[in-house]
């Protein structure tokens, strides 16, 4: 098994709370996803629903809302709430608890919310 590789992306405090950054990567755009509570969350940046920007959407709890249909995603899992069925693609992160850098990893299919990196 190989090791997932992790990429400096910035720090949790450059994305604003309720709000979202997003990146542009050799997968798609990706958007990085705080919440009030300032857990992040990674995850294509695209609606599995009508295809609009979950990035321009409202983060409430540990869900976004699609600003094109207001279809509810979890930022945990990706899963669509509610009527509508789909799933957006997650990506792990983990932020250095000293520091307070945010890393992604491609390789990895997010299972929790984040990691704390090892110091």
């Amino acid at each position: 098994m190989t090791t997932p590789a992790w990429y400096k992306i910035g720090l949790v405090t450059d994305i604003p709370k309720r709000g979202a950054r997003c990146l542009n990567t050799p997968l798609g755009r990706v958007a990085v996803f705080r919440t009030a509570d300032d857990r992040v969350f990674a995850m294509e940046d695209r609606c599995p629903h009508k295809g609009g920007p979950l990035s321009q959407g409202i983060v409430h709890d540990r869900s976004v809302t699609c600003p094109l249909h207001n279809a509810v995603i979890s930022l945990e899992s990706g899963e669509m709430k509610g009527p509508d069925e789909g799933t957006v693609k997650t990506f792990a992160i983990r932020i250095d608890a000293q520091s307070q850098t945010i890393e992604i990893s491609f390789d990895a299919v997010a299972a929790e919310p984040f990691v704390e990196a090892a110091e």
